[in-house]
């Protein structure tokens, strides 16, 4: 089976490559040590939005999930809003807040779970390079551990119109993110 792309005319397997769709930017995978951020420096211009595919879990045991923050330009400023939607399989919730310091788009997995139990998500950074508006991300993010488990839908706002040039993750808890978890960003063409 061939593919024919709509923008040069030629057959290729490869058309979302061919075409630009989805470039890699940048991948970190955390070492022996553990790491207390994340952080993405000089993103390129070049791209319509950016994706950030995590897998991650964090050191502290007592509690089975953890939210990961996210902050934009090293804007530690109250100038993000956030909702989500998470549910457990035996409870669902909703919250929503503003004017706080960080985005929140992704749930991990805690130190208490399964030593092989990592959270997984998706990030997207819409319209990362447009100063007219501010900056709209959106994540789904999930794990499971046998019986217990949450799966998130977060959005989060940022208030300031710059264009995007850092994304820095932390973890709400201030504890390490564990060994292997990985952050891999993308760039997605327009």
């Amino acid at each position: 089976m061939s593919v024919t792309s709509a923008k040069t005319g030629s057959t290729s397997l490869s058309l979302a490559l061919e075409n630009n769709f989805m470039e890699p930017i940048a991948s970190t995978l955390v070492g022996s040590g553990g790491a207390n951020a994340v952080i993405f420096n000089d993103i390129p211009q070049t791209y319509k939005h950016l994706q950030v595919r995590i897998l991650s879990r964090d050191v502290r045991s007592g509690v089975s999930v953890n939210s990961v923050f996210t902050y934009l330009n090293n804007d530690v400023g109250a100038n993000y809003a956030h909702h989500g939607l998470y549910g457990s399989g035996s409870a669902v919730a909703a919250t929503g807040s503003a004017s706080q310091n960080y985005g929140v788009l992704h749930q991990e997995a805690s130190g208490s779970a399964a030593a092989n139990v990592f959270g997984a998500g998706i990030i997207d950074i819409l319209d990362y390079t447009n100063t007219n508006k501010y900056t709209t991300m959106r994540g789904l993010s999930g794990y499971d551990d046998n019986s217990t488990g949450r799966v998130a839908l977060w959005s989060s706002l940022w208030m300031n119109t710059s264009s995007v040039t850092s994304i820095m993750f932390t973890n709400s808890t201030s504890v390490n993110f564990s060994q292997y978890s990985r952050f891999s960003l993308y760039g997605i063409k327009g």
